[in-house]
């Protein structure tokens, strides 16, 4: 059984009842859509306890998932809150990013996202484009270790984007605060004991062979619940690998090994993923299923594309943002949470 939050409300307000609300966070639903084998209904909040939720174990734990805040993240002098949508800023340090290479000066790029809103700053070292070059780990370590050292001095919250353990080590001791990687600790033997050594948080990401590379696969039946599955079984091992469960992101792998047909299909349910009981990251910033509605739009003319994902993620209660344009996306979530404050508000006139 699989639960989705639908019918999403303006405001809670004089609902009582009738609305839950995703995480902790800004947004209230009003319904479930119950996805079990090839049978799907609708029930409604309302009566989601004493229909669904009394009779049913898995039920009754996905809607606590679903409806838990997720606690905030206090990593040295920063915290990362998730009761409200988060912009990571993409730093790629990469010769062949397909978004364009390494910046001349890519602490000062850093520090400038970090000034325009970003919580975080994710710092690569090898492109995850389809038919990237892998990079051997002492390269990879060389192209990231000063950028993170210089981020983590100047105050700025750094994550580091990589599936090789020794990447992981070396920026974590040079202040990097979360790892994020594509291949959920899978691809290199070590990554589990180093994250769970550590004791920082990590990003799990979804890719259909992540020990064969991040873009393989051969394809879905039905790609929601199915990278659903996998993400709560990887989130399982890795509980089990010495991670505490709050200190583990997931994210659904837009882009990675899935057609167009599913990246949509994830999109439209981004809202289930929270039954994971873990904050969400969305990485779809200019990603090449935007050139594929857009006439082929090469990636640095994906800006429209990826704020209209970005807010899609916002809607569906996603906690974090992964971005290349840093000021635009703030931008377009201020005005988002505008709306969302004054729908907290009774709108009544005496």
């Amino acid at each position: 059984m699989h639960l989705r939050p639908v019918q999403f409300v303006d405001t809670p307000v004089d609902r009582d009842g009738e609305v839950a609300r995703i995480a902790g966070g800004m947004q209230w639903f009003a319904a479930y859509d119950v996805i079990e084998d090839d049978k799907r209904l609708t029930i409604s909040v309302a009566e989601f306890d004493k229909t669904l939720g009394a009779n049913d174990e898995r039920a009754a734990k996905l809607h606590a998932a679903i409806t838990a805040p997720r606690p905030a993240l206090v990593l040295g002098e920063r915290t990362l809150r998730f009761d409200q949508p988060q912009v990571a800023g993409i730093l790629n340090v990469t010769p062949d990013s397909f978004s364009g290479g390494a910046s001349d000066d890519p602490v000062a790029a850093g520090v400038a996202m970090a000034g325009e809103g970003a919580a975080l700053i994710d710092v690569g070292g090898e492109s995850t484009r389809p038919g990237a070059q892998a990079v051997w780990e002492g390269d990879e370590i060389e192209r990231t270790d000063p950028v993170v050292r210089g981020l983590a001095k100047a105050g700025t919250l750094v994550s580091i984007d990589t599936r090789k353990a020794a990447v992981m080590e070396a920026a974590l001791a040079g202040g990097a605060a979360i790892v994020n990687d594509v291949s959920a600790l899978v691809w290199d033997d070590r990554a589990m004991e180093v994250v769970a050594k550590a004791g920082c948080p990590v990003v799990l990401m979804h890719s259909p062979d992540p020990a064969k590379g991040p873009h393989g696969g051969s394809g879905y039946w039905d790609v929601l619940t199915e990278v659903f599955d996998w993400l709560e079984d990887r989130v399982a091992a890795v509980v089990a690998g010495g991670v505490a469960r709050d200190r583990i992101i997931v994210d659904p792998g837009i882009g990675f090994g899935k057609r167009l047909a599913d990246n949509l299909a994830l999109l439209n349910g981004l809202a289930m993923f929270h039954g994971l009981g873990c904050p969400v990251m969305l990485g779809a910033s200019r990603k090449r299923m935007i050139g594929a509605l857009s006439n082929e739009a090469p990636a640095d003319q994906r800006l429209g594309g990826s704020l209209t994902l970005a807010l899609k993620g916002a809607e569906a209660g996603v906690q974090m943002l992964r971005v290349h344009d840093v000021a635009e996306t703030v931008q377009a979530l201020r005005v988002w949470r505008g709306l969302r404050d004054q729908g907290l508000v009774a709108n009544r006139h005496r």
